[in-house]
């Protein structure tokens, strides 16, 4: 007689939690969060942002983690703001990193910095380090913040009529492949100066001459370092335990860093020099507003909250919670507001926006644990991560080839979460529309991004005509932030039509009723020829 197998445990939200369980489930939300956190910092600071000091991309990465650790803890704890029926936070496993959506607006400005001489550059052109860029997008970061701040305190029903399916969808999936350009070429070698194969100079091999194993872009032993990362993930996905799915990404990293390290990639010079312990403001940047990245980056945050809402429902889905009613609305309320506030603070301590991570709704459901305890045991560990630098610098250290080969996936899946998005669409003509005029632009933005650089030509000394003419320049060069303009403004102004409004007509529907009677006629005609020939024999056989 089989015996029926008992279903583990679910751990709802407030339920009691045992504190040894907690820390291990709290670790595998650390674990599942780390890839998502570092990335970011490491190419915004690498080759293809403002090229800072090794020194420098270690304190990004450390209070990368720091920072993660203590705003996801506002997140979880939900505060009820006083006298007033708003909250702050979600209250629920609702961890924050952060965010790859201002990775390409960033990565533009940075070009256009560097361009105009906001940005310093050697005789020969190589790009030297530009700490006042990067103070330039945090401090424009935390300015743009507040568009978050105030759609807060719009009903969510209202936000979801401006910003529907149809707007967020193909922004996020445009996002997502404009990324996957600096996945490859880190895949390839690096995204700097060596990516363009120059025959003289330090960047003749990547990252740069006197690099331990430096080699040429585009060799072949770079290629497979991040294909041995990328099939790693492909194989936990195959064969691993559930815990290992959750974690591939991390375990494919970590193979990628033995490989590279027993093959000699690795440069320990880093870790050595970086201090035993590190915190928020051991390093500042000069702050500073950009004026061309304003309305990329007010985009930037039209996307996070959307992309806030999107998780947090699914958060309360995978949790058991309701996910519509009073309590579901506040909780989208206190989310939104905390993801604009943590967008604000998040730039004071020195750090790109932040955005409400989704990977974790894959452990709540995996570990059947929806408690706030694992939450903070989640946050106690990227603190601890963050605090003990020699971790930073050792995440910094990982070579170009095997970073690429762990950020490709990543960003394929943001691109993947737009097209999720996309497929909940009634793909109605009016939809189909939208959706083609927006991505049309998108994707050529994407592909030719250079495309607008020559269509204002002011070079006088009104530096207020000139960073208004840089913004139009840098929007119309960012694919995504076209697309959401274009969508948004489409969405709005094209009506619905009656036909849209039922179940839509095709060519294969339009005329059934038709081909229904003909069959019907056929049918009559077949039962006549029948009786016809029925009787035929019964008069012969009378005879």
């Amino acid at each position: 007689m089989r015996k029926s197998r008992r279903a583990a445990p679910f751990f709802g939200l407030n339920d009691r939690l045992p504190v040894l369980l907690a820390l291990l489930l709290g670790f595998q939300h650390a674990l599942s969060m780390l890839a998502g956190i570092i990335t970011p910092p490491i190419i915004l600071a690498g080759q293809g942002g403002v090229n800072l000091s090794a020194e420098d991309a270690q304190y990004l990465v450390s209070t990368s983690l720091i920072v993660c650790g203590l705003l996801s803890a506002v997140q979880i704890t939900r505060f009820h703001i006083y006298k007033t029926p708003y909250y702050l936070g979600t209250g629920l496993i609702s961890v924050v990193g952060t965010s790859f959506t201002v990775i390409p607006v960033a990565t533009g400005a940075f070009a256009q910095m560097y361009a105009t001489g906001f940005c310093p550059t050697a005789a020969d052109g190589t790009k030297l380090p530009c700490p006042r860029g990067y103070g330039a997008l945090i401090a424009t970061g935390t300015l743009c913040a507040l568009l978050e701040i105030l759609l807060s305190f719009t009903k969510p029903t209202l936000l979801k009529r401006i910003f529907p399916p149809l707007v967020t969808g193909p922004t996020v999936a445009l996002i997502g492949i404009s990324l996957i350009e600096s996945g490859f070429q880190d895949w390839a070698g690096g995204s700097g100066a060596c990516a363009q194969r120059p025959e003289t100079g330090p960047n003749v091999v990547c990252p740069q001459v006197g690099a331990p194993h430096a080699l040429p872009w585009g060799s072949a032993e770079y290629i497979g370092l991040g294909f041995s990362v990328f099939v790693t993930i492909i194989i936990c996905e195959r064969f691993g335990s559930p815990i290992m799915k959750s974690c591939a990404v991390v375990i494919g990293l970590l193979v990628g860093c033995i490989i590279a390290g027993s093959t000699g990639y690795f440069s320990h010079s880093g870790i050595d020099a970086a201090p035993a312990a590190n915190f928020i403001w051991v390093k500042i940047f000069p702050l500073s507003v950009y004026g061309p990245i304003v309305l990329p980056l007010l985009a930037v945050y039209i996307v996070l909250m959307m992309e806030a809402i999107g998780d947090i429902t699914a958060t309360c889905d995978v949790s058991r919670l309701e996910v519509e009613g009073k309590l579901f609305d506040s909780r989208i309320q206190g989310g939104v507001l905390a993801d604009g506030i943590n967008g604000l603070l998040s730039g004071l301590l020195t750090i790109t926006p932040l955005s409400t991570f989704a990977q974790n709704n894959g452990v709540i459901a995996l570990t059947r644990c929806a408690n706030r305890k694992a939450g903070f045991a989640a946050c106690f560990f990227l603190l601890i991560m963050g605090i003990f630098s020699k971790f930073a610098a050792a995440l910094v250290a990982i070579p170009s080839p095997v970073l690429g080969g762990m950020t490709t996936f990543l960003f394929s899946a943001v691109a993947v979460s737009g097209v999720r998005i996309i497929s909940t669409v009634p793909f109605t003509r009016r939809n189909r529309f939208i959706l083609t005029a927006s991505l049309a632009l998108g994707f050529g933005a994407t592909l030719v991004p250079n495309w607008f650089q020559f269509v204002f030509t002011y070079n006088g000394d009104n530096t207020a005509k000139k960073g208004f003419f840089n913004a139009i320049t840098l929007v119309c060069e960012t694919g995504f932030a076209l697309t959401a303009f274009v969508a948004i403004l489409l969405n709005l102004v094209l009506k619905e039509e009656i036909e849209d409004e039922a179940l839509e007509v095709t060519a294969n529907t339009v005329d059934e009723e038709a081909d229904r009677e003909e069959w019907r006629r056929i049918e009559r005609g077949r039962h006549e020829d029948g009786d016809v020939e029925k009787g035929g024999e019964g008069e012969k056989g009378a005879r």
